[in-house]
């Protein structure tokens, strides 16, 4: 059994930066971990993942060059750098963990109860 537990959300305005983490348990030895995002009214989707035993990474086209993905293995936390924000970026962000090879597919197995991020213009 995974558990995860997101921070790190807040409000920033637009072209800010924001940090978020979620920390793992239960074990993260080969698998993907994801961050997913799903504003209102719209279907979650896939931010960026990472698989934790090659380091290989992932990023929608939407966030790539903005937001990185980076997994501490010493402290078992996954991390969301967002940089230039704007406000399409608001949404509910939840992480996810999985063994399944499923970067950006919202269908992972385990998943955080979300933090919230608004970008304001």
């Amino acid at each position: 059994q995974v558990q995860l537990v997101e921070s790190g959300g807040g409000s920033v305005q637009a072209g800010g930066s924001l940090r978020l983490s979620c920390a793992v348990s239960g074990g993260s030895y080969r698998m993907f971990l994801g961050w997913f995002r799903q504003a209102p009214g719209k279907e979650r989707e896939g931010v960026a993942a990472v698989l934790t035993s090659a380091g290989d990474t992932y990023y929608a086209d939407s966030v790539r060059g903005r937001f990185t993905i980076s997994h501490d293995n010493a402290k078992n936390v996954l991390y969301l750098q967002m940089n230039s924000l704007t406000p399409e970026d608001t949404a509910m962000y939840y992480c996810a963990a999985d063994r399944r090879s499923l970067p950006l597919t919202p269908d992972y197995k385990y998943w955080g109860q979300g933090t919230q991020v608004t970008v304001s213009s």
